[in-house]
């Protein structure tokens, strides 16, 4: 992260690195009030046609528990749940769509999608906190 810091004083010209301090508190600020842990269900598919199949159902309102038991080749086939997750733990794509997910329901489901070196996943958000 360290470097991240640096990266972005160097480009802020001539105000010097003052309000480059600045700036870095104002994002690690940001960064802090969001979830730290969220509770997901995923569906993992290891081909991209498997997953393709699931999310269509999905789209077509079918329960996102149900298609996770059909479709997803997880090992924890409860309906895609992987229980509450703190920030840090997952695969960093997975993460990415994960934490930028809205919270919803099984029913009524607002999806993301990944790709990680475990497969495609469809990915859903239950609570965060």
């Amino acid at each position: 992260m360290g470097k991240d810091k640096k990266a972005s004083g160097s480009g802020s010209g001539s105000k010097g690195g003052k309000d480059a301090g600045k700036d870095a508190g104002k994002d690690a600020g940001k960064a802090a009030k969001g979830a730290q842990s969220i509770n997901v269900r995923h569906i993992l598919c290891e081909k991209h046609g498997k997953k393709e199949e699931a999310l269509a159902k999905i789209r077509d309102g079918a329960d996102f528990g149900a298609v996770a038991r059909e479709y997803s080749e997880d090992k924890a086939r409860t309906g895609g749940s992987l229980g509450w997750k703190q920030k840090g733990t997952l695969d960093p794509e997975f993460e990415k769509v994960a934490f930028a997910l809205e919270t919803s329901s099984t029913g009524s489901p607002k999806i993301g999608e990944a790709k990680t070196p475990f497969g495609y996943h469809i990915i859903m958000v239950e609570g965060k906190k």
